[in-house]
């Protein structure tokens, strides 16, 4: 039986998350439509935004782990772009809801997604905050992974473990942005 090396693990993560900090989550952001989302949330209301979101997650957490090893090794790239892009789009219809301007700046963005990943925050962004943001978010999904690998279980636990992911998130930003949160039983 192999043992785990722990270290290179750890440093493996720490590659990753300074590749997503660099490039990752600027494409993601840039890739995502803000007038879409203004519209999305005037016409369906911003907890059912937040419910397609989860939804969406929850699709792509269901399909890599659908299949076991194999699925989780072929899905888990997508399911992470997936999950983060998720997240990025409720923070944005969550942001645009309060403000009632739809376009929303990258700094600021990420200041607010730093601050509900409780990543320091501070007046700029800052490589070493992106890298915190892609850990923690690299960390979030990592430990779900056993869980994945095996058939049918894995799909209904990668599931629900992303639907939980964007409505915690959720409830998180609107805390943050002043908002009373109301929790919905679906």
């Amino acid at each position: 039986m192999k043992l785990i090396k722990f270290k290179k693990i750890g440093a493996d993560i720490r590659v990753q998350a300074e590749k997503l900090a660099n490039n990752g989550f600027k494409q993601i952001f840039d890739h995502i439509d803000q007038l879409k989302i203004k519209k999305g949330v005037d016409t369906i209301g911003l907890d059912k935004f937040i419910n397609q979101c989860a939804y969406m997650a929850a699709g792509s957490g269901v399909i890599s782990g659908s299949g076991g090893m194999v699925t989780l090794v072929a899905g888990m790239p997508i399911d992470f772009a997936n999950l983060i892009t998720q997240q990025f789009r409720i923070t944005m219809a969550i942001m645009y809801y309060n403000k009632g301007s739809y376009h929303i700046g990258y700094e600021e963005f990420m200041g607010l997604v730093a601050t509900s990943l409780r990543v320091e925050a501070g007046v700029a962004i800052t490589k070493t905050m992106m890298e915190g943001i892609a850990e923690k978010l690299l960390m979030v999904l990592g430990t779900r992974t056993a869980e994945r690998m095996v058939p049918v279980v894995g799909a209904v636990i990668g599931g629900t473990a992303n639907y939980l992911f964007i409505k915690r998130m959720a409830i998180s930003i609107k805390n943050m942005q002043g908002e009373p949160v109301v929790i919905q039983v679906v």
